[in-house]
């Protein structure tokens, strides 16, 4: 996959190295290290630069992101995917739930990841697979990959630094209150690989702020926003005040007869796009498998 990027250096820009003004537009350290390796890579004016040269205004920069390498343990499959929005920076998809976004053990084939790679190559493009925000199988909605080296590494540290925005929808037991914020650590439940508990010695920070957007029949539709991002940490903390997501097979396993999966999908993503700046926000309304759980609920609420 080839990635050609253009800048012009303004006023402000002028007596800056190359490497600097770069490094403001997201190039990290190990990316420079990979362009090196291609004679070219770099250039501006019209010449192969160095990033140790200076700039004037109106210099003219271009770089381009060549990558042949393609994700090799993971297979192409022809598997049907709900493509939300693409350019050349980045993919943001709806997952169904059920669908595991990368091979595992378990699941050697029929991921996300899969499919993702037969997009690419039925149009021979070599691809690399990044997924940004994780979601777990049986988790619904949105997501972002990566399209490139540059937007991967921008991606990932905007998620490490909150810049990502996500909500989610989940159907919760029970009448939740009107909103509220959890803040209780989150760590490894003992004797499981799989289970994660509220524990106030070990555990990690974890924040999380929810809003009750209806009630029926004694189960709450609850908007939630993720302050960190923790494993399980929705579920978790649901769980933690009294309201566990339905159809939760860990930590809710009583109420597995109303739905076969745990109630949560990735209702909204907001961003600023990782190489243009642009602000970015895409919405997934809730599934028709948790929309029947509220018989009553408005189709124009969410």
């Amino acid at each position: 996959m080839e990635r050609v990027l253009s800048y012009q250096a303004k006023k402000e820009d002028a007596g800056k190295t190359l490497g600097f003004y770069l490094r403001e537009r997201g190039f990290s350290r190990h990316l420079f290290t990979i362009l090196k390796q291609t004679e070219g890579s770099i250039q501006k004016n019209g010449t192969p630069a160095y990033t140790n040269e200076k700039l004037q205004e109106g210099d003219r920069i271009v770089v381009v992101l060549l990558e042949k390498e393609i994700s090799s343990s993971v297979t192409p499959e022809p598997l049907p995917l709900c493509i939300r929005y693409e350019d050349e920076d980045l993919l943001v998809l709806n997952k169904p739930w059920d669908l595991p976004v990368h091979p595992s053990v378990n699941h050697h084939s029929g991921t996300l990841a899969n499919g993702v790679m037969w997009y690419f190559a039925r149009r021979s493009i070599p691809y690399v697979f990044r997924c940004v925000n994780r979601l777990d199988r049986d988790t619904s909605g949105l997501l972002i990959l990566a399209k490139n080296m540059l937007s991967a590494s921008i991606l990932s540290r905007m998620c490490a630094n909150r810049e990502i925005h996500r909500e989610y929808l989940a159907a919760v037991s029970g009448l939740l209150p009107d909103s509220g914020s959890i803040c209780a650590p989150i760590g490894r439940a003992p004797d499981s690989i799989l289970m994660r508990q509220v524990d106030f010695e070990a555990g990690a920070p974890a924040h999380t702020d929810y809003w009750r957007l209806f009630s029926e029949q004694g189960r709450s539709l609850a908007l939630i926003r993720l302050g960190t991002g923790r494993t399980h940490q929705i579920r978790v903390h649901m769980k933690h005040i009294g309201h566990p997501l339905l159809g939760d097979f860990l930590y809710a396993p009583e109420s597995r007869n109303l739905l076969k999966r745990q109630a949560l999908h990735s209702f909204r993503l907001s961003f600023r796009h990782p190489v243009t700046g642009e602000f970015l926000r895409f919405t997934e309304p809730l599934p028709e498998d948790l929309r029947r759980l509220f018989p009553s609920l408005c189709p124009d609420l969410c």
